[in-house]
């Protein structure tokens, strides 16, 4: 049985994926353009904002977080050819997106069957 639920643990943990999901993809244009000369790389921070949500209490019942990802250029130097993008620190940014995407689907599955079996659906 399928049902939407909305609340502010899910809004947060789905908010949370949709940073990780953009950070993600930011991360694979890095790599992508890994050998284009003047290509400067870029990171992404929702963390920041999404804590910020949380702590004043912007999060709540049917309300999308006041949630901003911010994507922002990196501190890593430039090489030769004007490239600053690091294929290893990518490839590590990747695998830990990758990581913490897995440990929130995790919560959010183990957050609905909580309220499944509280609602006894």
């Amino acid at each position: 049985m399928s049902f939407a639920v909305s609340d502010a643990v899910s809004e947060v943990l789905h908010t949370a994926l949709d940073g990780l999901t953009m950070r993600q993809n930011v991360t694979a244009n890095n790599i992508a353009n890994v050998d284009t000369p003047n290509f400067r790389a870029s990171s992404v921070d929702f963390e920041t904002s999404l804590q910020e949500a949380i702590s004043s209490g912007q999060v709540q019942d049917n309300v999308q977080p006041a949630v901003t990802a911010r994507t922002m250029p990196t501190d890593t130097p430039v090489g030769a050819n004007g490239n600053n993008v690091d294929l290893r620190k990518e490839e590590v940014a990747m695998i830990q997106t990758q990581y913490q995407y897995q440990v929130l689907g995790q919560a959010i599955g183990d957050h609905y069957q909580l309220l499944q079996e509280a609602t006894g659906m």
